[in-house]
C-alpha cells in the first residue's frame, strides 16, 4: 500500500465516518493544522498516534504502518498548482514573496523562516462583507552562517 493510497483511504474513511480534522487532531493530541498535514502524507505519526487514527478510521495494518514512515515531503502534483484554492497561495507568493523576503531580511537579517520549527493557525473570521480566512504562520528564523 503506497502513501498516496493511504491518503486517499483516509480521506474516504473520514467522510464515511463523518469525522472532522479537528476531531482527529484532538484524538491524537495535536493541532488540526499539523494533523491534517500528517494525514495527507506530509508528517510522521508516532505508533500511538497511528494506532489511534487507524482505529477511528478502520484502517488496515499496512496503512497504520505507512503513517509511521518518514514521508517524501511536497504534495503538489505540478510545479504550478491547478487547484484554484492552492493556486491563490502560489499567486500570493508570486505577488508578495519579495515583500516577505525584504521585510524579514530588514527585521532579522540574512536568513530564512523555518518550515520545520513551524506552527500555523487557521480560523474563520466573521465579516459583514463576507467571512475571511485568517491564517497565522510562525516559523523560527534561521540565519545564514558565515564560514
Amino acid at each position: 500500500m503506497t502513501r498516496n493510497e493511504v491518503t486517499e483511504l483516509i480521506i474516504l474513511q473520514k467522510v464515511v465516518k463523518k469525522l472532522t480534522w479537528p476531531q482527529l487532531a484532538e484524538a491524537i493530541g495535536m493541532s488540526k493544522e499539523w494533523t491534517t498535514a500528517a494525514l495527507l502524507g506530509q508528517m510522521t505519526l508516532t505508533t500511538e498516534q497511528a494506532n489511534t487514527v487507524g482505529e477511528m478510521l478502520d484502517l488496515p495494518e499496512q496503512a497504520i504502518a505507512q503513517l509511521q514512515v518518514v514521508p517524501y515531503k511536497g504534495s503538489l502534483p505540478t510545479a504550478v498548482p491547478t487547484d484554484p484554492l492552492i493556486y491563490r497561495f502560489y499567486e500570493l507568493v508570486n505577488v508578495y514573496g519579495t515583500t516577505f523576503k525584504e521585510l524579514i531580511h530588514e527585521e532579522f537579517g540574512d536568513g530564512i523562516m523555518s518550515a520545520i520549527d513551524f506552527s500555523m493557525d487557521l480560523k474563520r473570521e466573521p465579516d459583514a462583507k463576507g467571512d475571511r480566512v485568517n491564517i497565522v504562520m510562525s516559523g523560527k528564523f534561521l540565519p545564514y552562517k558565515s564560514y
